[in-house]
């Protein structure tokens, strides 16, 4: 930084104010100082840093894995937020493993993070009171569960995704339907099995088939499962888009023509959905909006006194109708 200052002709403090923001700088000045750090390579030390200030500029964000496309996006999307306001992220991967992830969380201090972010309730749950004396901020988001207290939560209504399937198959006349889902998407059937109720209509526990895995195997084994056990069904509701690509190759095994035989309606509207063929009609998500309110929370914390009042902030799904649907036969 000696170096810099003297290429710059400034103070070593006057370097600092550039490199940090707290302090303006006039333009000119800024701009002298930025020369010598390009001529010279200078790179600060985030370690002394952290040191000097008591803050690592690093916010940590825990998803269950990277392998999906929700979790990718929501990734991405927190990277470029968090680099906007000068920050840098700090993945964690759980796995949907418990233990992994308990080991991460005890494993982070304020030395390690300036705040948390925690996507995805799978396996971390009953590992949330690790946190119950952190002395940093953390923030939930994409929390399918019931919603813990005492964190703040930024969420998607699930529910809702689930209602909007139903609804649309019940518009286009279908009642004899089937779900396919995941374990962890229990709230999406119900907001499902709502739509129909609202009608008189229900959705019994054997119309419900558990994929054995979120993948296109999983759905394709659950579609299966369905058309041997109600060979007269005409519609199909999956909680995930990936659970549907499957169900689609289900039908196509069994001569049944999509959507003139069989409606498929997914959650989630992934690439992958919309890469089908036919193209999948699917709940899409506010994931970008979700990251982007959810870390807007966490810096809004960031010094506050006291933290963020613990609420829960769901954002509504909407349907995106293609040609995977049509009316009942």
């Amino acid at each position: 930084m000696q170096d810099v200052a003297e290429r710059a002709g400034v103070t070593k403090q006057t370097v600092s104010n550039v490199l940090t923001g707290r302090v303006a700088v006039r333009p000119a000045t800024e701009a002298r100082v930025r020369s010598a750090i390009t001529e010279l390579g200078y790179v600060p030390n985030l370690v002394a840093r952290s040191l000097a200030t008591g803050s690592t500029r690093a916010v940590g964000l825990f998803v269950p894995t990277v392998t999906t496309a929700f979790y990718a996006e929501v990734v991405e999307e927190a990277e470029d937020v968090l680099d906007a306001h000068g920050y840098h992220l700090l993945l964690y991967t759980t796995r949907r493993d418990g233990e992994r992830a308990r080991k991460h969380l005890t494993g982070l201090t304020s030395r390690s993070v300036d705040a948390l972010l925690i996507a995805g309730d799978e396996g971390l749950t009953c590992h949330l009171p690790l946190l119950s004396c952190a002395s940093f901020p953390v923030v939930l988001c994409a929390w399918e569960t019931r919603a813990p207290v005492p964190f703040p939560v930024v969420t998607i209504d699930y529910e809702y995704g689930g209602y909007l399937a139903g609804c649309h198959l019940r518009a286009l006349g279908h009642e004899n339907v089937a779900v396919l889902a995941s374990p962890a998407h229990t709230v999406r059937v119900d907001g499902f099995r709502r739509a129909f109720g609202e009608d008189g209509l229900n959705i019994p526990d054997s119309a419900v088939h558990m994929a054995p895995e979120p993948s296109f195997t999983g759905g394709l084994v659950a579609a299966r499962a369905v058309m041997r056990a109600r060979p007269s069904v005409t519609a199909l509701f999956a909680t995930h888009d990936v659970l549907a690509v499957g169900a689609l190759q289900a039908a196509r095994d069994t001569g049944r023509s999509i959507p003139d035989d069989l409606s498929v309606v997914a959650h989630d509207d992934t690439p992958a959905g919309l890469l089908a063929r036919p193209a999948l009609t699917s709940v899409a998500l506010p994931k970008r909006e979700m990251v982007r309110d959810a870390i807007g929370l966490l810096l809004k914390s960031l010094g506050a006194s006291p933290p963020a009042e613990a609420r829960l902030q769901r954002l509504l799904p909407r349907l995106i109708v293609r040609d995977s649907t049509a009316p009942v036969a």
